[in-house]
């Protein structure tokens, strides 16, 4: 995965990938690699007829944003920030974690099929957390939240939830799900390419000074308090191992690079947002096999 997310900084270096194709190229992967991606990993696939996962599981997405949201935003005034939308901007970016990049190679080269497709259904609350919340901390209403949520990944869970549930994946042609399959398996690193090329040019703005206070809370918050809360619901919470297994997962990742993004589309602090992604993201790779590996000791769940 870093290698992959390096290449797109390399490209970006040699201008070989410029930041003209970066909106229709993010427009492909979220449009079309995907729904391809999650149509093959959820046609037929048994995960999908538990009712606690199609239930329980975007529920607890949402209620998981809510919560790291919650914290930042509680936390924010110890960061030494006086403006009212960095403190904002620190809030949400520490309170919204990894939830597409970096959890789904995870879950696809540690665990099964069952916990990649849970983690997708998963994904539907957190992407409805991220705009409701992001339109409340920021107070901007550009458009209908329902426009930001209904989008093709949404579609595609819904339609392939519909095909498992009416018994008929098994009818879809091998030509559609073949070609599914080849255009879904580009999306994981077409999206670490052009993670990497957006944090090449971020780096350009990049400044410590006045940050470390920032940062050294930011990983305080994303990499120690709320795993500490998500290892716990893991643990007690009464869901499948899939289930849990995902909020392991959860538990262990850094701040989203898309809070990134986020800030600049709502209106906030895009170098608060920076410093909080690029501080958890470097302190992470010590930190997520370790919050992995304890966490789903403590959750009772055999690793693999």
């Amino acid at each position: 995965m870093l290698i992959t997310a390096l290449a797109g900084v390399l490209m970006r270096r040699l201008n070989s990938l410029n930041e003209v194709a970066d909106q229709s190229l993010l427009k492909v992967t979220i449009n079309l690699l995907i729904p391809c991606f999650i149509f093959d990993k959820l046609l037929g696939n048994p995960a999908t007829e538990n009712p606690s996962n199609l239930l329980l599981a975007p529920t607890i997405g949402f209620l998981t944003i809510a919560f790291g949201i919650g914290i930042g935003l509680l936390m924010a005034g110890w960061s030494g920030i006086k403006a009212p939308v960095e403190r904002k901007t620190f809030g949400f970016s520490a309170g919204i974690y990894n939830y597409g990049y970096v959890p789904l190679p995870l879950a696809l080269a540690l665990f099964d099929r069952e916990t990649v497709a849970t983690l997708v259904v998963h994904n539907i609350g957190v992407d409805v957390a991220f705009w409701v919340f992001g339109a409340m901390v920021f107070a901007r209403q550009d458009q209908p939240l329902w426009r930001k949520i209904i989008r093709p990944p949404v579609f595609a869970i819904a339609l392939t939830i519909a095909l498992n549930f009416a018994g008929l994946a098994d009818s879809v042609p091998q030509l559609i799900i073949h070609t599914a399959r080849m255009i879904g398996a580009c999306a994981i690193p077409m999206g670490l390419i052009l993670t990497g090329a957006m944090v090449a040019d971020l780096m350009k703005e990049f400044r410590t000074e006045g940050g470390t206070r920032v940062m050294f809370l930011a990983c305080l918050i994303r990499l120690l308090i709320v795993p500490i809360g998500f290892i716990v619901l893991a643990r007690f919470l009464p869901a499948t191992v899939e289930l849990k297994r995902v909020i392991i997962l959860q538990a262990a990742m850094p701040a989203a690079v898309f809070a990134i993004l986020a800030s600049k589309h709502f209106g906030g602090h895009p170098p608060t947002a920076l410093r909080v992604v690029l501080a958890t993201s470097i302190v992470g790779f010590v930190t997520i096999p370790i919050w992995i590996r304890y966490g789903m000791q403590f959750a009772g769940l055999e690793m693999p």
